[in-house]
């Protein structure tokens, strides 16, 4: 991949005035070193410039700068593309697909594909990271309940369990969220598993679930949660929690269970990246030139 570049707000008008310096710049995205076939890895290509493909010059293939990415067979301008990826990557107040829709002339329906397949690139690039070192874990529910319902851990809320490594110092690392149907002890230790490495301190409250944390390859070390007495105690996991719900609340308002996931899943690649403030925009591009696309039957099928 290329090497991370820093936009200010007005290097990236000045940058991406055209569509054709949006498919310059993903071309280097894309091949950093120069054209190598995605088929046969030959370094050489003919450009076809009126329909925008390079052919390899030893196997035939023709490839565009948009296979294989988030972008692959898309209908909307680049430009659009790049706008949006820049505003996802920037905005930590979230960008909904009715502000897209109207800030850039497109349906909603084509905004709202096009945001979720931006939040499946930041979600395919976190995964590849695990958690280590201490990690402070709890559950939490987002949304309203029914009315009358339970209250606490036994609502008809949205569940979600939320992981955040920290430093020795106690700072915040990394952070990873996951909705969940119940918060049974086997789906906390398979959530623990997916995303924790092995041998880490795991720091919980005393809810009994996270009991087999113990009984994994993990050094689990239950504490009860009492912010008066103990305000270290799971503090910045607390203060990332409550500030994704803030997050969702804020700007997609009535956000079913449905794709909370993926909204999660946005809310943690930002969070992430906070320390490389200059590079969200490059960063997320990268990592929308690197995930393949998702449809939207797949997405509403949540088959992905």
């Amino acid at each position: 991949m290329a090497q991370q570049q820093e936009f200010s707000w007005l290097d990236f008008q000045q940058q991406f005035s055209s569509e054709q310096a949006c498919r310059d710049y993903l071309f280097k995205v894309r091949w950093p070193n120069g054209f190598q076939c995605p088929m046969c890895g030959h370094c050489r290509a003919y450009e076809l410039t009126r329909r925008h493909l390079f052919e390899c010059t030893q196997c035939g293939y023709q490839a565009s700068v948009t296979a294989g990415t988030i972008m692959h067979k898309t209908r909307t301008p680049l430009l659009v593309w790049f706008w949006a990826i820049y505003l996802v990557a920037n905005d930590k107040r979230g960008t909904s697909a009715a502000q897209v829709s109207k800030q850039f002339g497109i349906s909603y329906p084509t905004a709202w594909l096009m945001l979720h397949k931006i939040r499946k690139a930041m979600r395919d690039r976190d995964a590849q990271y695990m958690l280590a070192g201490i990690v402070e874990m709890d559950d939490t529910l987002i949304g309203a309940p029914t009315e009358g319902g339970k209250r606490g851990r036994g609502s008809d809320k949205t569940k979600a369990v939320a992981s955040l490594s920290i430093t020795e110092e106690g700072n915040p690392v990394y952070l990873k969220m996951q909705v969940v149907e119940d918060l049974k002890a086997s789906t906390l230790s398979e959530i623990a598993r997916n995303t924790i490495v092995p041998k880490t301190i795991v720091s919980t409250d005393l809810f009994s679930s996270y009991n087999q944390l113990g009984k994994e390859d993990y050094t689990h070390i239950p504490q009860e949660f009492n912010h008066r007495d103990d305000p270290g105690h799971l503090k910045w996991l607390h203060i990332v929690i409550g500030n994704a719900k803030t997050f969702i609340a804020g700007t997609y308002h009535g956000l079913g269970s449905k794709h909370l996931q993926q909204y999660l899943d946005e809310y943690c690649y930002r969070f992430n990246r906070r320390q490389f403030k200059g590079q969200l925009f490059s960063r997320l591009l990268n990592a929308c030139a690197s995930a393949c696309t998702v449809t939207y039957d797949q997405l509403v099928a949540r088959l992905y």
